[in-house]
């Protein structure tokens, strides 16, 4: 028969086809092995590839943390305020130093000032030397009002210096001046009021003293030189014009008050552009005079014509 095969042809064929299938399994067996073995290299990866970068993300904050200690509310102590007012302490001490050495060039001493005080007065202790080398000696003794947060040796300190200065009423060798403590008697005190008090001082000796409705003026009754705390503190309008330091008014004020106890009376300016003498009324008006604190200048008593 054309196209049969012969039995030997037909087994070699069925032999290589059992060859070319066992080639075909082994290949398939070798291809599955291999997926079996780079399945755990690909697909862990891929499966475990957030849960592994998510720790790594968040490591980065717990260790700023770490290094950082979170910060805890402010304890009431900590806090600062934008603006802390002084404490009672500082507004009662502050003055008082501040006037005991008070810069040559200030005008007026900044802060408000006691208005009225508790009406009663502390002495300066002990006793002083005397100022003056010729003279009737006349003793004094030097108060400050409870309240007006000055500090009396402060002041006694000042009222002694300005007194015992040659260019004051010693100078002349025509008196002489010792402070005595408060309780030694004394031709004349010498008194730091607030203002209330000493309109109330002044006006019980037949002295007014208000300008502007107010106390603003110092005074002399008899015995007594009151210093208003106002003027001692923030000067006076034509010092304050003049731009002329408060030392100096303080300088001029003592010896004005003084002046008074000692008998002298209001002056006028001698001359329009120069010095007042010291009984001119410099705390309202020069008289076309500028300012001046000393009853002397150069070698005499420097005075004006009566006011």
């Amino acid at each position: 028969m054309i196209g049969s095969r012969t039995p030997a042809a037909a087994v070699a064929s069925e032999s290589d086809q059992r060859r070319q299938w066992w080639m075909a399994a082994l290949i398939m067996a070798a291809l599955l092995l291999a997926g079996t073995m780079l399945l755990p290299i690909f697909l862990p990866a891929a499966a475990t590839s957030t849960p592994t970068l998510a720790p790594s993300l968040s490591a980065a904050p717990v260790a700023a943390a770490a290094a950082v200690p979170p910060s805890s509310p402010p304890s009431p102590s900590a806090a600062v305020p934008l603006f802390s007012p002084p404490s009672p302490s500082a507004a009662v001490t502050t003055p008082a130093a501040t006037s005991a050495g008070v810069p040559r060039d200030l005008l007026a001493l900044p802060g408000l000032v006691p208005t009225h005080g508790s009406g009663t007065f502390t002495y300066a202790p002990g006793r002083g030397k005397v100022l003056g080398t010729k003279g009737p000696l006349r003793r004094f003794r030097v108060a400050v009002e409870q309240g007006s947060n000055e500090d009396v040796a402060g002041f006694a300190a000042q009222v002694e210096a300005i007194l015992g200065d040659k260019r004051s009423w010693v100078g002349d060798g025509q008196v002489r001046l010792q402070r005595v403590p408060g309780g030694e008697a004394a031709a004349f005190t010498v008194y730091l009021a607030t203002r209330d008090t000493a309109g109330r001082m002044c006006r019980s000796g037949g002295v007014t003293i208000t300008v502007g409705g107010r106390p603003y003026t110092s005074c002399r009754t008899t015995g007594r030189a009151i210093i208003n705390l106002d003027r001692w503190r923030l000067s006076a309008a034509p010092y304050l014009a003049a731009k002329t330091p408060l030392p100096v008014y303080r300088q001029y004020v003592v010896n004005h008050e003084v002046g008074h106890e000692l008998g002298q009376q209001h002056q006028g300016c001698p001359k329009r552009g120069g010095p007042a003498p010291v009984m001119v009324q410099q705390t309202l008006t020069l008289r076309g005079c500028v300012p001046y604190a000393w009853p002397r200048r150069g070698d005499h008593r420097f005075e004006g014509p009566p006011a």
